[in-house]
């Protein structure tokens, strides 16, 4: 039953009272853990809302409470107690001791409990004999010589239970009730950031990327023969073996210590090559094939490194619980693992590097989970809903840049779980070869079932070689969760086919947007040139052996869905020949203004699609709003129909400077509009709108708006569309983009210096000079001079980022960066009247309403939505607009003038006098700006109500 906060105080009180009469006899060692559990710990959860014994009769994966199995491996456990969850997902483990154990001062159950959640990247946790509560922040690495005490948080006896506060605090937080509305997750944030906390998945990194640099070394220098193509090849494999057999054992599907045993022998390379040729002959996946794999058998490795890596899997030096360590950990070590490549010096000396295309990409980003439960759950849950598994055994789905394959995994989850649900739901026992029974209430799909949606369902590709080895890596371990030694043993006994499936018909290598085409007339040569080929590494989607030839022939992937490179497309990012075949093969490359291969894969992906399919990608958000992303928007509502777009808080990923949004489009059905939803930092998904499809499309560049026509942009809309456009009166440049700019500018002006320019530089209606430089100097990205342009007088600045217009007037030459723009082709007075309209408010509320880009990390606005503000033109035969723009120009030169002094004033006094002279100056240009655009009362105020 459930109980009030009341009631289950009540609840608590009598197995209070129950365990102070008995304590002594509960004290004793002879009652035992499963004693406590049954009588105390479980009635005390059930107490806190949770469903310990599944009354509700959930499936396996919906139950609130799971209890482990705990099998004892020397001085480690398998599994913790209990795992409490939300909706499948774990939110805290609790580990069981008998009263007898003291909690307070015995350094195991800590530890132990703190292994299991650290591994699991979950934030708190409990270790509880009933007589003691000890709550854990587990996000502090575990150490083996850990005093009970590190990582404690709270500690409360059964004495303390009834006391209004200590109730207070355990229900505010570990309550069913509690974790529903936040309180477990508020707690977890409130003590976020201790000194000594540390990830698991930024550890792990730091493990295999020592143990890759240990086995690169010696490999290199005890196999002079070997290549940098092998070196790297060879690495990898042998960590992707060691890891799966070392989950194997913490999962009991292997026999516990089997890799140590190896470490410990003599010769433990020749060792460990026999224990994989006997995982080969039991999974049979690929991991371990040695008949295509000719590279690591011929090696020669020196004991030490080996016995340095493997004894670092195992306690006490170990502080990891591979039990417990999900996929999606694993693929986040990985995806930034892979941002790395060995190189060999010319004396074959291995070192490695940061990869080339992830310098230019500054980093790598990996995707959070939530992101791709949202994709999945909207394209793949709506392609699935309602059918049988007969019928989606006929569904393909891709990730066409599939990384580390965490979209693969997700949607490998997600099929999984949908699989088991319609089995259970229509008469289990009828499935025998899908499903089997473990006990009352609880099925588990078969491997076999498991086999055959993967291999049915999923499919990726990806350029790097290594990244299709880990994604490769991730889907068998998911196989493999819920197996046993025992279920293992069983299907080799049955002469089936190996435990695993061989997944090299469904995750590929190769570059999906350059197909064997690439080679064409004159370019022949490079076919020999195997640094060229491995680079390219061109992919033939229609090939029936090498691609997916039989797949495309029917018609193409019913769902593809991922997170694409974003890298913007120049001759310092890319080659001269990959960006020739991109301007032949992809018009989103050939007319787009800012050329970024996150929009050639749409492209890519819209050709890949069969006619009932389902397309999500999560990108930067400048391709809902800039006009940059015109003709990839076109492609993609000609294709198919926008189903919606989500928006978001914050920034989805750590340290980058774009904004994001996620957008959904299908061509199983046309839809008339879409939605626009938000999502919160708190994760949750609020609706904001729906928009007609229809306008959308019929507008010139196909903008996405992400809120219905309000007041505010009809206005916007009526002044563009009754004034024509800047560049049509003035000339527009760019600033220069400068090599090592800082080695090259200085404070002090020299002989032949010119003032160089910098965004921080310029305010509105002021100058401020702080650098100098020499134009011949400099080293221009691009090679141009372009010294006329940039000494071109009078000229108006405009600065490129902030969230408003930001401008001033310059009669004097000066070198200008690219977070400038430089406006010129008219004399002093015409570019007066452009300063005082580009300051004003009414200019602001047009920028903000449509053109600034990125708003959420790095607003900015474009050159391109420069040149097309409306531009208020002057009837020079009319008195009154003569009148009007002469007014506007001596008040731009009033407040030029008001603005230097402002800044050259010594006194505060005379400060105070001319800032206010400023506030007063800039609202007359304001009204004024209003009046000759024809803005009546009401217009204002949606103006001045948006700012």
């Amino acid at each position: 039953m459930t109980y009030t906060k009341e009631q289950a105080k009540q609840e608590v009180k009598k197995l209070v009272e129950r365990f102070r009469y008995n304590i002594d006899v509960y004290k004793k060692s002879a009652y035992n853990e499963t004693q406590v559990r049954r009588e105390f710990i479980d009635p005390f959860f059930e107490a806190l809302g949770w469903d310990v014994s599944n009354k509700q009769g959930y499936a396996e994966q919906y139950k609130e409470v799971v209890h482990e199995d705990t099998i004892k491996v020397g001085r480690s456990t398998r599994a913790p107690d209990y795992s409490f969850r939300i909706g499948g997902q774990r939110k805290f483990f609790v580990e069981a001791k008998k009263p007898a154990v003291n909690i307070k001062e015995d350094v195991s159950p800590a530890y132990q409990l703190r292994r299991y959640a650290w591994s699991a990247k979950l934030p708190l946790s409990v270790v509880t004999d009933f007589e003691e509560f000890s709550v854990f922040d587990c996000r502090i690495k575990p150490n083996p010589n850990d005093k009970s005490s590190v990582g404690r948080i709270a500690y409360y006896t059964f004495d303390e239970y009834l006391d209004s506060d200590t109730f207070d605090e355990i229900y505010d937080v570990f309550s069913k009730e509690a974790v529903l509305k936040g309180g477990f997750d508020k707690c977890a944030e409130s003590t976020k950031g201790k000194k000594g906390t540390a990830e698991v998945d930024s550890e792990i990194l730091k493990e295999i990327e020592s143990w890759r640099e240990l086995l690169a070394k010696n490999i290199a220098l005890r196999n002079p023969d070997v290549s940098i193509y092998e070196l790297n090849y060879a690495v990898q494999k042998i960590i992707d073996r060691i890891i799966f057999l070392r989950i194997c054992e913490d999962r009991a599907i292997e026999p516990y210590g089997q890799l140590q045993t190896k470490a410990e022998s003599g010769d433990v390379y020749t060792h460990l090559l026999n224990h994989f040729k006997l995982a080969e002959s039991k999974y049979d996946s690929g991991i371990f094939d040695f008949y295509t794999d000719r590279i690591t058998p011929a090696l020669g490795i020196d004991d030490r490194v080996l016995k340095t890596i493997i004894q670092s899997l195992y306690y006490p030096k170990s502080p990891y619980e591979f039990s417990v360590l999900g996929v999606e950990i694993l693929g986040n070590v990985y995806e930034q693992f892979l941002g790395k490549v060995i190189r060999l010096t010319a004396g074959h000396q291995a070192k490695v590097e940061t990869k080339p295309e992830v310098k230019k990409a500054g980093g790598v980003y990996y995707t959070p989970q939530y992101i791709v439960d949202y994709i999945v759950r909207n394209t793949i849950g709506k392609l699935i809903e309602g059918k049988t598994p007969e019928e989606i055994a006929e569904i393909r789905i891709l990730d066409p840049a599939c990384g580390s394959g965490s979209f693969l995994i997700g949607a490998y989850t997600y099929l999984l779980r949908y699989h088991l649900d319609w089995y259970v739901s229509n008469e289990p026992k009828r499935h025998k070869a899908a499903v089997f029974q473990a006990k009352e209430n609880e099925w588990y799909l078969t491997t076999a079932e498991k086999k055959r949606i993967l291999l049915n369902n999923l499919f990726g590709v990806d350029i790097d070689p290594q990244a299709v080895e880990v994604t490769k890596l991730s889907l068998l371990l998911k196989v493999l969760e819920h197996e046993s030694r025992e279920s293992i043993d069983q299907q080799m006994k049955l002469g089936l086919e190996g435990v695993l499936p061989n997944l090299a018909g469904n995750i590929k290598c190769g570059n999906s947007l350059i197909g064997p085409d690439f080679y064409g007339t004159g370019q022949q040569e490079m076919l020999f040139d195997e640094a060229e080929m491995r680079r390219v590494n061109v992919f033939d989607w229609d090939d029936d052996r090498k691609g997916f030839g039989g797949i495309m022939k029917r018609g193409g992937f019913d769902c593809v869905i991922g997170n694409p490179p974003y890298l913007n497309l120049t001759v310092n990012t890319c080659s001269a020949d990959v960006l020739s075949y991109y301007g032949k093969r992809y018009k989103s490359f050939v007319s787009a203004q800012s050329k970024n291969l996150f929009a050639i894969f749409i492209e890519r992906s819209l050709q890949l699609m069969s006619s009932n399919a389902y397309h999500s990608f999560i990108v930067p958000e400048g391709l809902a709003r800039t006009r940059s992303y015109a003709t990839t928007r076109k492609l993609m509502t000609e294709h198919a129909t926008l189903q919606s777009i989500l928006l978001f808080d914050s920034r989805v990923f750590e340290n980058a400077v774009i904004g994001n949004i996620i957008f959904v489009l299908t061509t199983e059905h046309q839809a008339e509009s879409y939605k626009v939803q938000r999502m919160h930092s708190n994760l949750s998904i609020e609706n904001i709108s729906v928009i007609p499809c229809e306008p959308v499309k019929q507008t010139a560049d196909n903008m996405w708006k992400t809120t219905p026509e309000s007041a505010a942009s009809m206005l916007v809309a009526k002044i563009q569309s009754s004034y024509p456009m800047a560049d049509k009166m003035f000339k527009f440049y760019k600033g220069m983009v400068v090599k090592n700019r800082k080695n090259h500018l200085r404070a002090e002006l020299r002989e032949g210096d010119l003032p160089f320019l910098l965004g921080s530089n310029l305010d509105r209606y002021r100058l401020q000079y702080k650098f100098y430089t020499s134009y011949n100097e400099l080293t221009i990205v691009g090679g141009t001079k372009v010294l006329a342009k940039h000494l071109e007088c009078p000229r108006l600045l405009v600065r490129r980022t902030g969230d408003y217009l930001c401008a001033t007037f310059s009669d004097e030459p000066q070198l200008v960066e690219s977070t400038l723009y430089i406006v010129a082709g008219a004399n002093r007075k015409p570019l007066l009247y452009l300063l005082g309209l580009l300051n004003s408010k009414l200019f602001t509320f047009i920028v903000r309403q449509k053109m600034i880009t990125n708003k959420q990390a790095f607003p900015q606005i474009l050159m391109a939505d420069l040149k097309q503000l409306p531009i208020r033109t002057i009837d020079f035969s009319n008195p009154e607009d003569v009148a009007q723009h002469d007014k506007l120009v001596a008040l731009v030169d009033n407040l030029l003038e008001l603005q230097k002094k402002y800044h050259d004033a010594k006194m505060e006094r005379d400060k105070e006098l001319y800032g206010r002279q400023i506030t007063i100056v800039d609202a007359q240009i304001d009204r004024l700006v209003y009046d000759l655009y024809g803005l009546v009362e009401g217009e204002v105020r949606v103006v001045e109500k948006n700012l």
